[in-house]
């Protein structure tokens, strides 16, 4: 278990991420046309996992809109931004939004995808609901940078996960 805050409140996780050079665990999380993406649609690429809360708070707002903005120029990369929100809402927001440089995946079934990655928040208000966090993994699903943020308010370090890259 993990310990973050919210407004400077400590809150819990479900568990540690996983360790830098481990394989990241293999998922089915729910695209915005419904169907189901596995780890094995992004082999041979690199990808940075965006993961958070609520698609619909200003921080992970601010998290889609930065890692679109950056996405765009990156090589043989994909940019997946990942909550428990429904698909609907996050293509919702895309689309209000212009986003075009990532993909949005929905763990909203059962929360598999932050159970396994020990992000899923255990306690607060916020219970059920992912953590902020950023994995990238390189193009054999290795991951090369993991950073869960201590204050869910904040936003994670940019530089830090595009500089692995």
């Amino acid at each position: 278990m993990s310990t973050i805050t919210l407004g400077g409140n400590p809150v819990h996780t479900s568990g540690e991420l996983p360790k830098i050079g481990s394989q990241l665990a293999d998922f089915k999380l729910v695209k915005t046309d419904l169907s189901i993406a596995t780890l094995a649609d992004y082999a041979g690429k690199k990808v940075v996992f965006n993961i958070f809360p609520s698609i619909d708070t200003g921080t992970c707002a601010a998290s889609v809109r930065k890692f679109n903005e950056t996405a765009a120029g990156l090589n043989n990369t994909v940019v997946i931004c990942v909550s428990r929100d429904l698909p609907f809402a996050q293509k919702r927001f895309c689309g209000a939004e212009g986003i075009e440089n990532v993909e949005n995946l929905s763990d909203f079934k059962d929360g598999s995808f932050g159970k396994a990655n020990g992000l899923e928040i255990t306690d607060s208000v916020l219970a059920g609901l992912h953590s902020r966090v950023v994995l990238v993994i390189d193009e054999k699903g290795t991951i090369v940078h993991a950073e869960q943020v201590a204050e869910i308010a904040d936003e994670p370090n940019y530089d830090a996960a595009l500089a692995v890259l």
